[in-house]
């Protein structure tokens, strides 16, 4: 008998059919598999899946989600998951409260794009000559075409830009199975949207620059998991223009900064 932990979907409900079982109702008794088969492989219909730690029920479950601690005795598991016949659900936990990283930010992230920004004065500027210098050091290319990965596919796709940086030290510190649920969380409520809108803006080749600001936003998200990050984030300048309403493009010749709905040019030149 040991102490495990499930995802499920925000009503309670298992991902994999989404009525098996709902563990909120299940609070404080047993889950029981409706067609139980102890003999079963993990990965199958026959048995219930549980982690042995928060962060291992990304296997499974993506964000937004409910959390729960469950207990429950194997009857099959490998080093990341366990699959069980009944578990006991003891008590639901707060996601937000229980990762180290920066659940809430994943969640709902911020869409610079539905700020106000500010006027572009000194301090704006010496944001954008930060980030533009950092950007130029961690590669030319950075998450190009990202936005079509999802999984275990894209640190492949980032490998070689800020994914060296940013993406392999997320990877290391809180895994695969969180880093894809945090991006494809991000990707679906704010990079389609960003990357539409500064297309229309500029019409021009500036996925490296934009997908860099998002990479940067996404490494936010885990600072306090990251060796070295909780005291020196090194991608806190586009992190800032972010928050401020404002992303940062790059067309190989012309800076540019966008904001409001319309990724409008509020500025544009060369630092």
């Amino acid at each position: 008998m040991g102490i495990y932990y499930k995802g499920t979907q925000l009503d309670g409900f298992d991902w994999h059919t989404g009525r098996t079982i709902n563990y909120r109702t299940a609070l404080g008794s047993k889950a029981i598999h409706p067609r139980p088969n102890p003999a079963a492989d993990l990965c199958s219909d026959g048995v219930l899946h549980a982690s042995p730690t928060p962060e291992g029920v990304f296997i499974g479950s993506r964000i937004p989600l409910a959390l729960f601690r469950v207990e429950g005795t194997p009857v099959v598991e490998d080093t990341e998951k366990a699959g069980f016949v009944e578990l006991t659900v003891i008590e639901e936990l707060d996601p937000a409260k229980t990762f180290r990283w920066n659940y809430a930010g994943a969640a709902s992230p911020v869409n610079p794009l539905l700020l106000t920004p500010p006027a572009i004065d000194g301090e704006i500027m010496a944001l954008v000559r930060t980030w533009a210098s950092v950007g130029a050091s961690v590669g030319a290319s950075v998450w190009a075409s990202v936005w079509d990965s999802v999984g275990d596919s894209v640190r492949a796709s980032v490998g070689a830009s800020v994914g060296a940086s940013v993406w392999a030290s997320v990877g290391d510190s809180v895994g695969a199975s969180v880093r894809a649920s945090v991006w494809a969380s991000v990707r679906a409520s704010v990079w389609d949207s960003v990357r539409d809108s500064v297309w229309v803006s500029v019409r021009a080749s500036v996925w490296d620059s934009v997908g860099a600001s998002v990479g940067a936003y996404i490494g936010s998200l885990f600072v306090a998991v990251v060796p070295d990050w909780d005291t020196n984030y090194p991608y806190q300048s586009a992190v800032d223009l972010w928050r401020k309403g404002l992303v940062l493009s790059y067309d190989g010749r012309l800076y540019r900064l966008h904001g409001h709905r319309d990724a409008r040019i509020l500025w544009e030149g060369t630092v």
